[in-house]
């Protein structure tokens, strides 16, 4: 019997059928909603052709904020796919590797105005004469804001997984499909959990962009709780905006409630550790589901199902020895040469094309000119990444290390880094012109307020992982704060603080998108960067100029990661594993 069958046992049969209840009204509420909304995610295009407008009436902010909800958590699902279909195809193919992980480094850098450009048209011819068109365009646009850090995060967990584990999976010769759920998925869990927990963040901030796209001199809008935001902002109407703001804190409340404190409380059975932990986290709605027994239902209803699916993916292949790998590389050594020839065949390609899109129509002088904006960003970027991790890394060690205040910080932490940061800019926006601020040094504030949590949560999730055991030794030990500092916390958060600071500055240069161009009415503040050049390119359509931007802005986040991120991950990986 398990522990939860266990539990259930003890509770009296009143407070069972109690939670039974509470969840049956809680699934149906969802698949309501879900029913509710989906209809309207097709709607057909009326004779006005696209809005470009929404209306500001709060009335409307309940509806507008169960479909910004809606594209939020598709995006992530698609997100969580992607992650894990990408991350696993580049830790286990050393080739595969050499091309992945670069181009994770490109897409990260690709600001979501980029994508959007590109595949705009894409969409709407897709879904002809259907608002769906937009939809897929704002949901796609959400997901490029989402998918590289969790990307990231299950690669480096994949490349970190425990030897001792590795071995054993080796040793049993469980299926690569058996592998990954018992042991790739669960190793990650953690991580990856509070890199999604970013992710949603990251979507928010990027809200008003997603839902009110702007690109070749045209305005589609959709509702959602960002594109009011955006309407409010034009109309200088401060106290819509704040009817918005109040809105998005109980949305995030709401999530937190529901969905990330019972997911972090479920994730600790993963943790690495020798004995339990003595403060566990807990959370009501994941008490409501254990003594409800959908647990045992779900059980009943997926066994057969991965029995399935364990019998079809045994043809992918067991999990080879170590030798055995080995001796595969030796006989692909080869391959990889042509490999290899390849790609710089289709380097040399892409150079080529890109040289007669942008040079013809802009000239060297522009593209040098484009190359100082980028130095200007990559300043801000690099200053907002040393003042961020001075300040976030004891803190979220800290957090993560002290189950206690992890009580009472993390839902703090996690409302304000879901909480989109853009919705205050026309605010910050009053205050720069009141105080007489220049944009240029206040724009890493405003980079600041949407991407300084991916360390943060980086840091928490690395020093919530550190085991147990290593905690009471330190303790047994009696090591000064100093002490315990410089050979357990830091040592032990240094992986997840490099992971944390790649998708941070990743997302710094995507951030400078919104962060360097600030309006409110008729005031706009521009600051000296490759995030307004790309921006200004973007709303007047100029493709020489997006292109010149966009490919800079990449050459900047590739030379950084590939020079200071990727050195100090495997600096990580050599001196600091825990294992």
């Amino acid at each position: 019997m398990s522990a939860a069958s266990t539990n259930r046992s003890n509770v009296p049969k009143s407070t069972r059928l109690l939670s039974n209840i509470i969840v049956i009204i809680g699934i149906l509420s969802l698949f309501g909603v879900i029913g509710y909304l989906l209809p309207d995610l097709n709607a057909p295009i009326g004779p006005q052709g696209i809005p470009s407008h929404v209306s500001t009436d709060p009335r409307n902010l309940p509806y507008y904020a169960l479909r910004s909800v809606l594209r939020m958590f598709i995006a992530l699902a698609f997100s969580l796919i992607f992650s894990f279909i990408y991350g696993l195809a580049a830790a286990r193919s050393k080739r595969a590797r050499t091309i992945l992980v670069p181009l994770l480094d490109i897409l990260q850098s690709v600001p979501i105005l980029g994508f959007l450009s590109a595949t705009i048209s894409i969409w709407l011819v897709l879904f002809p004469g259907s608002i769906m068109g937009v939809e897929a365009a704002s949901i796609f646009a959400i997901f490029t804001s989402q998918a590289w850090n969790m990307a990231f995060s299950f690669y480096s967990s994949l490349m970190n997984e425990p030897t001792e584990l590795d071995e054993a999976a080796r040793s049993l010769r469980l299926t690569r499909w058996e592998r990954f759920w018992k042991l790739d998925v669960p190793s990650s869990v953690i991580p990856l959990l509070w890199n999604c927990m970013m992710s949603v963040g990251g979507g928010w901030f990027f809200l008003t962009a997603s839902e009110m796209i702007s690109v070749n001199n045209r305005t589609f809008a959709l509702p959602g709780i960002g594109s009011y935001v955006g309407e409010a902002a034009a109309e200088q109407d401060l106290g819509k905006i704040g009817w918005a703001i109040l809105t998005m804190i109980v949305v995030v409340i709401l999530i937190d409630f529901l969905l990330w404190k019972p997911l972090t409380a479920w994730a600790e059975k993963f943790r690495v550790t020798q004995s339990e932990s003595t403060e566990p986290k807990r959370s009501a709605v994941l008490t409501i589901i254990r003594l409800s027994g959908i647990n045992d239902i779900l059980a009943a209803i997926g066994k057969p199902i991965a029995s399935f699916l364990d019998a079809i993916t045994r043809p992918l292949g067991i999990t080879g020895t170590q030798t055995q790998v080995r001796n595969e590389q030796q006989r692909h050594r080869f391959t990889d040469y042509a490999y290899a020839i390849v790609l710089a065949g289709l380097g040399i390609w892409g150079l080529i094309k890109l040289y007669q899109l942008v040079i013809p129509s802009l000239g060297f002088a522009e593209v040098g000119h484009v190359f100082v904006l980028g130095f200007l960003t990559f300043l801000r970027v690099a200053l907002l990444m040393i003042v961020c991790s001075i300040v976030w890394v004891p803190i979220g060690a800290s957090i993560g290390m002290n189950p206690r205040l992890s009580r009472i910080l993390q839902p703090i932490v996690q409302i304000c880094a879901s909480f989109p940061a853009n919705f205050i800019f026309p605010f910050v926006t009053l205050w720069f012109l009141s105080w007489h601020i220049d944009i240029n040094w206040g724009s890493i504030l405003l980079m600041a307020l949407g991407t300084q949590w991916y360390i943060l949560f980086n840091v928490i999730a690395g020093a919530s992982a550190i085991p147990d055991d290593l905690r009471e030794m330190s303790r047994s030990l009696r090591q000064p704060t100093w002490q315990k500092w410089k050979t357990l916390i830091l040592p032990a958060v240094f992986s997840s603080w490099c992971t944390g600071g790649i998708t941070a500055a990743g997302g710094a240069w995507n951030a400078s998108i919104v962060s360097e161009v600030v309006a409110y009415g008729q005031h706009t503040l521009t600051a000296q960067g490759l995030g307004s050049y790309i921006a200004e390119a973007t709303s007047t359509g100029d493709t020489a100029q997006i292109i010149a931007g966009v490919t800079v802005m990449s050459i900047f986040v590739v030379a950084v990661n590939r020079f200071f991120w990727y050195p100090l991950q495997n600096l990580a990986k050599r001196r600091f594993s825990l294992t």
